[in-house]
Order: C-alpha cells, then structure tokens, then sequence
C-alpha cells in the first residue's frame, strides 16, 4: 500500500508592522540616547573612577602625629601647596560634602539650583539644534533662549539664597583645606610623582578633546 505525502500548507509573507511613533520618539533624536550625552555620561564617569583610585588613604590624611605648627606663612603657604599636591582627591571631598551639607540643610536652595541645572541641560545643552524651544505656542531662537537661561542664572545665584550658600559652602571648604595644609608637615609624604603629574581627577571631563566630542552640538548654538 503506498503511503501519500501530506499536503502542503501555504505560506504568507507577512511584512513586520510599521515602527510606531513611541519608538521614533525614542529614537536617536531624544536627548538621553544622543551621542553627546553618553560621552559626557562616560568621560564623566571615568573622570570620577581616576579621581576615587588617585584618593589617599583617609588616616593619612588625619594622622596626629604629623600635625605641627608651621614657624612662618611662607612655610605654611609652602606646606598648602605640597599637601594639595598628594591629598588633592581627598580635598575636593572634603569641599564637596561640605557643599552637599549646605544644600542639604538649605533645601528651597537646592530645589532651586537642580531646577536651574535642568533647564540648561534639556533646554539649551542637549536640545537638538534642529529643533527650536516652544513655549506657549511661541518659538524661541537659540539666542534668545540663552537670553533667558542666563537672566535666569543671574537672577537665581545672586537675587535668592542660593548664591550665599554656594559662596558660604565654598569658602568654609577652603578655609578648611587650607588649614589642615598648613598645620599638616609634608615630609612623610611621596610628592614626587605628585609634582610631575598631570591635572587629573573630578573635572578632567570637562578637558578638551573629551569635551569637545561630548557636546558638538553646543558650539554651534554659539
């Protein structure tokens, strides 16, 4: 008895639905996925990576036994610098909490300062060029947006609380750099490779060529 094939079932080429307009919007057009925003993501996060791994050991830095009195300014202006040559990482920390102390304890400041830092990030920085700010039906040039944004700033650090703050952060978190350097005696310390080095750590992201290559599209707004 012979055996029959079994039948053949026909088979439709169906085309892939068209993309929908929640992927093209976003696509390589939407500021967080553009170029400049993950270069400047990744150099800074690199910046930050180099900056924590040159940090010095924090009972270095504390170390009572080598706290003295310098004899003269000159020898505590001397001290200053050979000790934010090799303890520079751990000084920027040192400013920075000092500064996130402040915002923290002052938080009308701080929602001021992230609402003026978003509005240069996504209105100015990272909007695409080809596409002006719209504002209650009313379009904007990118002169006249940078207009607003710097009357803004203006208005923001100097008529609010937020530039005493910053300015009074900045000061105690130098004042306090510079006495733990005058009163700390370098003559334990490794400065060798400290005074031939490259300025290096938290805001060598901002350094050019990586800079450059992280926000392209900013020069052209100028």
């Amino acid at each position: 008895m012979a055996s029959t094939a079994p039948p053949v079932l026909p088979v439709a080429n169906i085309p892939p639905p068209p993309p929908s307009s929640t992927a093209t919007a976003t696509g390589s057009d939407a500021p967080a996925n553009s170029p400049a925003v993950r270069v400047l993501i990744n150099n800074l996060s690199e910046s930050l990576r180099n900056g924590l791994a040159q940090r010095r050991p924090w009972t270095e830095l504390v170390d009572r036994s080598a706290f003295s009195k310098p004899e003269s300014f000159s020898e505590a202006t001397i001290r200053v610098r050979k000790n934010y040559s090799y303890f520079r990482v751990n000084y920027y920390a040192i400013v920075a909490g000092i500064l996130a102390v402040s915002l923290l304890t002052n938080p009308f400041s701080l929602i001021l300062l992230v609402g003026l830092l978003a509005s240069w990030t996504f209105l100015y920085l990272f909007r695409p060029s080809d596409r002006p700010l719209v504002i209650f039906g009313r379009t904007f040039t990118d002169f006249e947006t940078l207009g607003i944004l710097s009357g803004l700033t203006l208005f923001v650090v100097f008529l609010t609380s937020v530039g005493s703050v910053l300015v009074s952060a900045l000061m105690l978190g130098v004042a306090a750099v510079c006495i733990h350097g005058a009163f700390r005696a370098p003559e334990d310390l490794f400065l060798d490779e400290q005074e031939n080095s490259q300025v290096t750590g938290f805001l060598s992201f901002l350094r050019a060529p990586a800079a450059a290559a992280a926000v392209p599209s900013v020069t052209g707004r100028v």
